[in-house]
């Protein structure tokens, strides 16, 4: 029989190792003659055809973009998460580990942006475009609700669709000549968003440092605060208080220091206040609450732990009138310039249930929404402490920071999702300083928390 009767029309890259693996050759030699013109389709399985076909543009890739390590933190645990279920489609998989919250919106949130999608399919309440800063009345509530006599009013508030938006935003204003410092560990998205603007040197693997950024290490040793005195100058810090994710809150004094340390070497801050409301000790829920603060400081926060918008979007910066570049040029007019090139404002659905959150009604269903989260948290630092951990956060933030001495965080994670089928975060992916480290979320609806909980006790026991 003829081999060419054997032969698909087309062979794949794969075909080539199946062939390559046979005693096709033998065969070949002692039962057929092939003809010297059909060795041309042999020589075919080695060139895929997607190869040769596959069109490339001369545009060069972001250099920045090849600096990145692996996939974002967040996107990995989804992704590994969703490994597990396939290897395990009968386990009841808890998720413990991004910090999305799961309880309903209060009804007198969501009755307010019904209202108003209700009116937009009418002549009368129809509208579009708004002011790419935000609502008038939302901005003014902003004001008064969270920096009530401290000196910033509306005009400084910049409505938009959540903070970490607002992040990516400042740094496109900032430009890829500053430096940076960053709290170790710390939310990803600020070095992260660092990387992609060209304020980075390459990532140094056997430090797990990025090049150029100033690390400042906030462990249990300092109290989560950095020793300001070893820190290096950088144009921008970023600070994050109550702290993502080692739930540590900076106190009053710690703050005062970090102005200081600003002013001294002409930085701004750029403050992250998304979690002030957890604040149960007497800390400052905003950096303004410092004298001095609105000269070097902004602060971004967000309506999405507060009010579980998280899916809903919304969230505001603060730009104070006196903070100015070295020039003398305002923070702000930047800050609206590129708000107003790259933005189109909030929603205008979401922004009515951002004003009916600062309601009496709205805040009232807020605090007893964060006050349930905070029951989770203690729940969750229980049952850590009962088992030995050392055990750091849940009293002014959502999250639960739990040290394993010595062992490395995705291991941790990795033996508690497949011995338990919980989703932690591990906490090396918050920076080198988080490696040992693992964070429980305390978004988590009652019965979910209190099974894992069950299941973390069987294993630690």
């Amino acid at each position: 029989m003829a081999l060419q009767n054997h032969l698909p029309a087309a062979i794949s890259s794969s075909s080539s190792a199946f062939l390559a693996s046979s005693n096709l050759g033998s065969s070949r030699a002692s039962n057929v003659s092939i003809p010297a013109k059909k060795i041309g389709v042999v020589r075919c399985v080695a060139a895929p055809y997607e190869e040769k076909t596959t069109y490339k543009t001369k545009v060069l890739r972001n250099a920045n973009m090849a600096k990145l390590q692996a996939g974002y933190l967040f996107p990995e645990i989804a992704r590994r998460r969703a490994a597990h279920m396939l290897k395990y489609p009968d386990a009841q998989v808890i998720s413990l580990g991004i910090g999305d919250t799961t309880e309903p919106i209060p009804d007198v949130i969501t009755s307010a942006m019904a209202k108003r999608s209700d009116a937009l399919s009418t002549l009368e309440g129809y509208s579009g475009y708004g002011a790419e800063q935000g609502e008038k009345p939302l901005r003014a509530a902003i004001a008064s609700t969270f920096y009530r006599d401290l000196g910033i009013g509306e005009e400084d508030i910049f409505v938009s669709d959540g903070a970490k938006c607002d992040i990516s935003r400042l740094q496109v204003v900032f430009g890829s000549d500053v430096t940076m410092a960053v709290q170790d560990p710390s939310y990803p998205a600020y070095v992260d968003s660092s990387v992609i603007m060209g304020q980075t040197g390459q990532f140094q693997r056997d430090i797990e440092k990025y090049g150029k950024i100033e690390y400042m290490k906030c462990t249990p040793e300092n109290g989560f605060f950095p020793d300001l005195s070893t820190v290096a100058r950088t144009d921008i810090i970023f600070f994050c208080s109550p702290n993502n994710p080692t739930g540590s809150a900076a106190t009053r004094e710690q703050l005062t220091r970090l102005v200081k340390f600003a002013k001294d070497n002409g930085s701004i801050i750029v403050y992250d206040s998304a979690y002030a409301m957890y604040m149960s000790d007497d800390n400052p829920q905003s950096i303004f609450e410092i004298p001095g603060a609105k000269e070097v400081a902004l602060e971004t926060s967000s309506f999405s732990k507060y009010a579980g918008f998280t899916g809903v979007r919304l969230g505001w910066t603060v730009v104070p009138k006196e903070l100015l570049f070295s020039d003398g040029f305002p923070v702000a007019r930047d800050f609206n310039r590129i708000v107003c090139t790259c933005f189109n404002g909030a929603s205008n659905i979401a922004q009515a249930g951002g004003l009916a959150c600062l309601s009496p009604e709205g805040l009232s269903a807020m605090r007893e929404v964060i006050g349930f989260y905070k029951e989770n948290t203690e729940i969750i630092v229980d049952t850590f402490s009962s088992l030995g951990f050392k055990v750091y956060g849940g009293k002014n933030a959502p999250y639960v920071w739990i040290h394993f001495p010595g062992r490395s965080s995705w291991d941790v994670f990795g033996e508690i999702l497949e011995k338990t089928h919980v989703v932690t975060t591990p906490g090396s992916g918050f920076g080198p300083a988080g490696d040992g480290f693992i964070r429980v979320s305390a978004f988590g609806h009652r019965n979910n928390i209190l099974e894992a909980c069950k299941r973390f006790k069987q294993l630690y026991k």
